[in-house]
């Protein structure tokens, strides 16, 4: 397959070819939201499980080498496609020693059906130059036989398997940061199911004693209705018909585990959506065509924790980010930034995003 056509192929598969970018968050999206989370108390309803073949688990892989730094996420893909295990410019030094300044360590997580280098071939350079050391990985790799579903025939796809078995590759790699750089906490920055996974090993993985700060963008932590295709399902599902599950064929175990309503995420969400002594800065776009609707990523704050909820274009109407485009867009790069030193960066950028193309509009 040619770069150009798994381009199209990917594009086609995250939804890129849908209509719906307008940038508000209709009620009727939160009613279909709402009744997909209803579904599984109704009587006869089940949550929904991951549809993959059990006994089977996900691996983790280091990156080999480093590719360079890009400025859109077309590019990046192109990339990753052809090297997947890449590390984004900048990661993965583990002779990085954390300065005063920086006492903590950056880790970096994907979302689904991507890798390490494609998500952050734009933010890690910038987090080294800016004086921090930065690491990540390749976590949930399943091919499309194990349950990873379609996106898997692509190199290097990432972030496929059961969503609780990554959470522990993540705890597994803090760990080996934590005893490479001497750091006592490092700060998570994790794209959209790299958030709840992280929030599992918070919760439920020992992380909420060696996280400081938790940023998410466009994360999955409440789920998404996948543009109303979930809550077709769940009404189908409750009439008898298990569609769901199945459908992890398709979207793999870590996809449907996203879908509102399922197992993982009533779990992790139950009881709250924080841990005490975690601060959490939750970044969502109205653009966003993946997590749906997009405010579902924001984060209640519960005992012991502070919680930043932050809309991309409040403020900055000129960056119309999306799922992906968002990670190439400044302003992204600035709130994180900001989040982690208000003193190194005390201003929040705004400059032009487009939907879709985002790299101030350039590919490449």
């Amino acid at each position: 397959m040619t770069v150009a056509a798994a381009v199209l192929a990917w594009m086609l598969a995250v939804g890129f070819g849908s209509a719906n970018a307008a940038p508000s968050v209709s009620d009727q999206e939160h009613r279909l939201a709402d009744q997909i989370a209803q579904g599984v108390q109704t009587p006869g309803a089940a949550p929904i499980v991951d549809g993959g073949r059990a006994g089977l688990r996900p691996v983790a892989a280091d990156t080999a080498g480093a590719g360079p730094a890009q400025t859109a996420w077309l590019a990046a893909l192109g990339y990753g496609i052809l090297q997947p295990d890449a590390a984004p410019p900048g990661a993965n030094d583990w002779g990085c020693r954390p300065s005063a300044a920086h006492p903590e360590p950056v880790v970096l997580l994907h979302g689904t059906w991507v890798n390490a280098y494609e998500t952050f071939a734009y933010l890690s350079g910038a987090l080294k130059n800016a004086g921090y050391c930065v690491f990540t990985l390749n976590y949930g790799r399943e091919n499309l036989l194990q349950g990873g579903g379609l996106g898997t025939v692509l190199p290097g796809r990432s972030g496929v398997g059961d969503p609780v078995a990554s959470a522990g590759q993540v705890g597994a790699f803090v760990d080996r940061v934590l005893d490479a750089t001497g750091a006592r906490k490092v700060n998570i920055v994790a794209h959209s199911q790299g958030g709840p996974v992280s929030r599992w090993y918070l919760k439920f993985g020992g992380g909420a004693n060696k996280v400081d700060h938790e940023i998410t963008l466009a994360a999955t932590n409440h789920g998404t209705t996948l543009d109303g295709l979930a809550w077709l399902g769940r009404i189908v599902t409750n009439a008898g018909l298990d569609v769901l599950a199945p459908a992890g064929v398709l979207v793999g175990r870590s996809g449907v585990q996203q879908i509102v309503g399922s197992d993982f995420l009533n779990r992790l969400n139950a009881g709250g959506d924080t841990v005490p002594g975690v601060d959490y800065t939750v970044v969502g776009t109205r653009y966003d065509e993946v997590s749906t609707p997009y405010d579902l990523t924001f984060l209640r704050p519960g005992p012991g924790s502070d919680v930043r909820n932050i809309t991309l274009q409040d403020g900055c109407e000129l960056d119309m980010s999306d799922h992906l485009t968002m990670l190439y867009s400044p302003r992204t790069l600035s709130i994180v930034l900001n989040t982690l030193d208000p003193r190194q960066t005390p201003d929040v950028q705004c400059s032009f995003n487009p939907w879709l193309i985002g790299g101030g509009g350039r590919i490449i």
